[in-house]
């Protein structure tokens, strides 16, 4: 088996993966909603006191988090490529968790249903939309990454690229918890019970496209070092060495 389809293996091993995993997910979190005041848990109580679950729900997705890891750094024998099968997983495992909440309980009705994405460090708050976004940026980026080889070295404007994508992260992070932070003045309390408002979808547009820019200067190298499919050959019949 050759590199190309070692790699188009490991691909699908790792999307097999992630949405195993995303079943699961979507399992345990209709199970918390079932038992938590229902599966409608954007209400008067977003997060409920949820007594001794509380100490074992948050480990958990930071566990979801270091498998979705591991299983890239598994696949990976770059550090490029790890990174890369890591973002495949992750962006695989949030769409179909989604998609299996749907399959499982109706839920989310649109893509525009809020929901609560993340627990740490503090609640994140957004449409449906907002994550898969970021899952589908992740997955193109990641395949890219993991399936082509790298064309050019490391640059000081490669190193900008990364900045303004971790710059875009940062944005999208304060764009999820603004509800939890506007709150967080009021004690813990007021963030557990904080319901959203809006989302801003501006603000979040611009994080989307400072994190799409290693994905776009990715595709550009591969674009600009494509190998020539045949070669044209110009003789000049004067000189000797190009005559047949």
């Amino acid at each position: 088996m050759n590199r190309e389809q070692t790699n188009f293996v490991r691909w699908w091993l790792v999307v097999l993966f992630a949405a195993a995993m995303a079943w699961v997910e979507a399992a345990v979190v209709f199970y918390l909603r079932s038992m938590m005041h229902g599966l409608n848990h954007i209400n008067r109580t977003p997060l409920p006191v949820m007594g001794g679950f509380a100490p074992v729900e948050l480990p958990r997705e930071l566990a979801t988090l270091i498998m979705l890891f591991a299983v890239g750094w598994i696949a990976g024998r770059t550090w490029r490529a790890r990174l890369g099968y890591f973002a495949i997983a992750f962006g695989m495992w949030d769409i179909f968790y989604y998609i299996f909440l749907k399959i499982i309980c109706g839920w989310p009705h649109s893509l525009l249903d809020w929901d609560i994405l993340f627990l740490l460090p503090m609640p994140w708050w957004g449409p449906v939309l907002a994550p898969v976004l970021i899952s589908l940026l992740l997955m193109l980026w990641g395949t890219l990454a993991s399936q082509f080889p790298e064309t050019s070295p490391a640059t000081a404007f490669n190193r900008s690229i990364w900045a303004l994508s971790i710059l875009g992260s940062v944005l999208a992070l304060y764009v999820f918890m603004a509800n939890a932070l506007a709150a967080a003045p009021n004690g813990l309390e007021a963030i557990r019970t904080a319901l959203p408002e809006r989302f801003h979808w501006r603000l979040f547009s611009v994080a989307l496209a400072l994190m799409a820019t290693p994905l776009i200067e990715r595709y550009k190298q591969m674009v600009l070092h494509r190998p020539m499919p045949f070669a044209t050959v110009v003789t000049d019949p004067k000189n000797p060495c190009n005559r047949p």
